[in-house]
């Protein structure tokens, strides 16, 4: 007998461990920010669940296939594209980084965010 698949709720993390880590030394450009992941879902290209992070600025750079999109629960991040663009987003608003965005990533207030990933093969 088979089981249904159930609906995940990306939500609360209360007694989830998270996964800790900062940018890579070699991407920095403005401190070093702990950062936590709650990953709550993944199958097949995509991953969501729920991110964290301390004030900081880091390059980031998108494979062809990646893309994100996030909706940000609390604090302020902005987006800096090497074009010179830059969006900023903050409490009840979401964003997607396209596949092949590249730029810097910036928290300007600590940030909670849900996120949903998707990296297709290349």
């Amino acid at each position: 007998m088979s089981t249904a698949p159930r609906i995940i709720p990306i939500t609360g993390t209360e007694g989830l461990p998270p996964q800790r880590d900062q940018p890579r030394e070699d991407r920095r450009v403005e401190g070093a920010p702990q950062r936590q992941t709650w990953l709550m879902h993944e199958a097949g290209p995509m991953s969501a669940g729920v991110w964290a992070c301390e004030v900081g600025r880091w390059r980031i750079e998108f494979a062809p296939g990646k893309q994100e999109y996030f909706h940000v629960l609390e604090g302020r991040v902005c987006l800096h594209g090497t074009d010179g663009s830059r969006t900023e987003v903050g409490p009840g608003e979401g964003a997607v980084i396209p596949p092949g965005f590249r730029g810097e990533f910036e928290v300007i207030e600590p940030v909670r965010k849900q996120f949903v990933l998707v990296e297709l093969p290349g």
